[in-house]
């Protein structure tokens, strides 16, 4: 098992986010200015990618720099791809939402392309959680957790539920027609199944 922790330009994890993240992660990537966001932290981060929009590369650092001017890309992208190159197994992202919502929907986007490469992948903030379950789900959590499913591209089918306050059975959730904000964990484990789509999970900080 190799966990990866990537560190993107957006919203600056808290010092107290960022030490819970680094001390268990093996390799550390700063996504451009996510670098500085680390170095802010007073860390070092074993790598930095991106196109250098954000970062000032033209300094002497001791850690490596690898430049990628490629537009098709984003930073998180090729920072993920950095992840994939070292065998990563488990892959935390902080810093990826916040500030521009336009970034913070791309870099959803791409937590979707990623998913499947790693055995989990996942975005945190000082808020919660956000990954991509499967279609078949089943975990444990402190009752009374916070918690919403969200679709990420347009429609989820078959939902099924259990453990949580507002259940589903078989039902469906839908961009601009229905999402399921807010829920609670009621009981353990938490189930939840569904047919079709993809299906996005958000777990509140507690």
């Amino acid at each position: 098992m190799k966990e990866v922790l990537i560190l993107c330009n957006g919203t600056p994890p808290s010092a107290e986010l960022f030490e819970q993240y680094r001390a268990k992660a093996d390799y550390l990537i700063g996504a451009d200015g996510g670098a500085q966001i680390i170095l802010q932290l007073g860390a070092e981060p074993d790598i930095v990618t991106g196109d250098m929009d954000s970062f000032d590369h033209q300094q002497e650092y001791p850690f490596e720099i690898h430049y990628n001017a490629d537009q098709e890309t984003n930073d998180l992208e090729k920072a993920l791809w950095l992840a994939v190159q070292q065998e990563a197994t488990h892959v935390s992202i902080l810093g990826a939402t916040g500030q521009r919502l336009d970034q913070t929907l791309k870099n959803l986007s791409v937590l979707k392309q990623f998913n499947k490469r790693f055995e989990s992948l996942h975005l945190a903030d000082d808020y919660g959680r956000t990954r991509l379950i499967g279609p078949e789900f089943e975990e444990e959590f402190v009752i009374g957790t916070k918690l919403s499913l969200f679709p990420l591209s347009g429609r989820v089918s078959g939902i099924t539920t259990s453990g949580l306050k507002y259940s589903l059975n078989n039902e469906a959730l839908e961009n601009g027609v229905r999402d399921g904000s807010s829920n609670e964990v009621i009981d353990n484990p938490v189930r939840i199944t569904y047919t079709e789509g993809d299906l996005l999970l958000f777990t509140l900080r507690s």
